[in-house]
Parts: C-alpha cells; structure tokens; sequence
C-alpha cells in the first residue's frame, strides 16, 4: 500500500476538486466554506478552468494552480491551494479578484451583468493577524458596519495552522474537510470522517486512485521538488547574507547579502528569511529593520517559529 499523497500539494489539490468527474467533491468542499445549507446550498456548477496541467507548469517554482468554477445561479468562484508564503497575498488575491470581475462582463453589456465573484485561498500557513482560521471579507460601510454597498465581491482566506492548533468540532463540515486535507491526519480520524461524510469517503477513494498512477505521482513529486527548491533558494540567500555579515563584522554587509538575495527573488521572501534569521538567534528589531518588515509583524513570527 502506497504512502497517502499530501492533498494538500496544489497539483494533487486540482486534480483532486478541479476535474469534471470531481464535481461533486468540489461542490462539497464549497457548500461547507461558504456555509450554504439546504436551499441556498450550491446545487451544480461548471468547472471552466479545464487547461492541461503540462510538466513545465508543474516544475514552475511560481505557476498557480487554481480551480475556476461557475454555479447555476451565475457566481463565479476561484480556489487557490497555497503552500508556498506571499508576502503581498492580499494585493495578489484583489488584483486576481479584479481581473475576474471585469472578464465576467463582456464589452457592450450593461454593469448588471457583472457575475458575482468570490475568491477563496486556502493557506497551509499563518498569514492575517487574527485568531480564527476562517475570515472573510465585504464591502461593507466604515461606520454603518451592517450595511454592505454590495454582495458583488468575497474574499477568503482559509489559514490551516491555525485550523490544527484550534478546537475540532466534527459536527462541522469545513472542520472535516481541513482535517482531509491535513496530511498528518492519522488512519483512525481518517476513518471517522469517512463514517461520517459520504462526499469525503469519495473524495479519499479519488485521492487513493490518483495516488496509485504512476503519472500523476510523478508530476506531484515535480510539484514537491518546485516548492522545495524555492524554499532551499530563499535559505540560501538568507545564508549567503548571513556569511557576509559576518564576515564584515557589521550589519552593512548581512543587508547586501540579504538585498542579493532578495533581488534575484521576489518581495515574498522576506518572511521565510526573516524566519531563518530568528531561528540563527538574531533579535526582532534586527531582524525587522534587515529585512524591512513591521516590528509587529517580526513579533508574531518570532511566537510561532
């Protein structure tokens, strides 16, 4: 019996949902995010984003592998599976948002054809300020918090740290579906969620199907390796800023090791190298003004590192 594949690998996750014999799965998973029971429940939708995932998109360090989808009553809905950290993934999250808003209408139709668009990213890391692991965000008036200008854009982000070090409660659709995602859910709670739900009993005997094809276990270990490479290359810039510093004796050099590094990658990697710089011992305002993040934010990595 082979090994249980990570769902969480967002190649396995859109083969997983993202697939038109998966249909039913991906209406489970987004009936228990959304919170839609009995007649506002999502009932049947269309899967648009039908591309082939080629081995050159697999490799891709960068390459997004999200899941499209439209429902009978018109809403359009993407699911991103982000394992990797952004830095800016709200600002990523609304510019895609926004691209998806303005293509849902097509040129010469009035603005009440606009489709009402809702993002959902599930993170495999901790990323809002906030306690709770769910949160999602309106348009809603500053002061007249009840009102909201319109139900048009939704945005969600679904953090699963915070999901494992919180309280289980089985009752809960979401809460079985983060713990069939989590890969270190064990056999027995594994077993419990079958009993329970039939949608997530078909969605492990798809994962075990998938995990027994010899292809797709190959482009999931090219996924793998894409993301390990990305987070080798950010310890390495880190290590290589490290050196100099050292090797200066002054701050001046660690910061031209670490703005080498950070030039050959992208602004989304200053956490994990910030990460890394805790973990050597530095302290947070070090760590804060070398790597040019909030002294907040340095904090709250400092507790969960």
């Amino acid at each position: 019996m082979k090994k249980r594949l990570n769902p969480k690998n967002d190649y396995l996750f859109k083969r997983l949902f993202g697939e038109a014999d998966s249909k039913p799965l991906l209406i489970g998973l987004l009936n228990a995010i959304l919170h839609r029971r009995d007649r506002t429940a999502i009932a049947d939708l269309t899967i648009l984003d039908g591309k082939l995932l080629t081995k050159r998109l697999i490799e891709d360090k960068e390459g997004v592998l999200d899941i499209r989808c439209e429902t009978a009553d018109r809403e359009q809905i993407n699911v991103e599976m982000q394992v990797g950290r952004y830095r800016h993934m709200e600002k990523r999250s609304l510019f895609y948002m926004g691209r998806l808003l303005a293509d849902s209408i097509r040129e010469g139709e009035d603005y009440s054809q606009l489709k009402k668009t809702i993002c959902i990213n599930i993170l495999d890391y901790s990323f809002l300020p906030l306690a709770h692991f769910h949160h999602s965000f309106q348009l809603y008036e500053d002061k007249a918090r009840q009102y909201r200008l319109t139900d048009l854009i939704e945005l969600h982000f679904i953090e699963c740290p915070k999901f494992r070090s919180g309280p289980y409660r089985r009752d809960d659709p979401l809460h079985r579906w983060l713990r069939f995602l989590d890969e270190r859910t064990t056999p027995e709670q594994l077993e419990e969620l079958i009993e329970m739900d039939p949608t997530i009993r078909n969605a492990e005997e798809r994962l075990s199907h998938l995990s027994e094809d010899d292809m797709t276990r190959m482009l999931y270990e090219a996924r793998e390796k894409a993301q390990r490479d990305r987070v080798s290359f950010l310890k390495d810039a880190w290590e290589e800023g490290r050196e100099t510093g050292w090797e200066t004796g002054r701050d001046e050099g660690l910061k031209e090791g670490l703005e080498k590094g950070l030039k050959q990658g992208k602004e989304s990697a200053k956490e994990e190298i910030a990460i890394q710089m805790l973990q050597e011992g530095l302290d947070p305002a070090t760590v804060a003004r070398l790597a040019g993040l909030p002294h907040e934010r340095i904090q709250q990595l400092a507790e969960r590192k």
